[in-house]
């Protein structure tokens, strides 16, 4: 079976369950009957830089989607001549996550974060594991309930920042835990 046929087939698996097979279910995509065909293929996978392996072991995406062309910049101002040029190419999944073994979707509703471009329906990619700095936008548990809002931090008191005029602050009276920083924001429109 050629790379191109089993990439192929993985990005069809994916698409469907946003997630990569298990060996076991990679035999019977593949057809076959020994899981030590399938090592071979994904250290062949490996090998290209197609998957890679999260800190639990599991198989995640590497460069296993396309690649899409850059040919230029628009000006969303005066318009101006435009010029296509190939400048370069990129994977969505590259630019959107910087660390896939530590990153998730998570889709939003509510208005809060409006004025930050953030609508309901748009998904978000959180990442876990940094450390907030003021301005950053941050999924957080507060007293139980989870939110999405800027964060700021004030001495020794931490507020977390609506971005719509409509609603108020919010400052935790018991417990927060900071669990994501957004890193991107994706949006659909058709």
């Amino acid at each position: 079976m050629k790379i191109e046929q089993i990439t192929a087939k993985l990005r069809s698996f994916y698409f469907k369950n946003r997630r990569l097979p298990s060996y076991r279910e990679m035999c019977e995509i593949f057809g076959f009957t020994s899981k030590n065909s399938i090592f071979r293929i994904v250290k062949k996978l490996k090998a290209y830089g197609f998957v890679e392996k999260d800190s639990d072991g599991k198989l995640i995406p590497k460069r296993l989607f396309s690649f899409i062309n850059v040919l230029g910049n628009i000006q969303a101002g005066t318009p101006t001549p435009a010029e296509q040029e190939l400048l370069e190419t990129m994977s969505f999944d590259h630019f959107l996550i910087n660390r896939p073994d530590k990153s998730y979707l998570l889709r939003v509703s509510g208005e809060s974060m409006i004025e930050a471009g953030i609508h309901p329906g748009d998904l978000v990619v959180v990442e876990d594991g940094k450390l907030p700095k003021n301005g950053d936008i941050v999924v957080a548990e507060v007293d139980g309930d989870y939110t999405l809002k800027y964060f700021h931090k004030e001495k020794d008191r931490i507020k977390l920042m609506p971005a719509n005029k409509k609603f108020s602050p919010i400052i935790p009276s018991e417990r927060l835990r900071i669990v994501g920083i957004v890193v991107s924001v994706i949006r659909k429109y058709h």
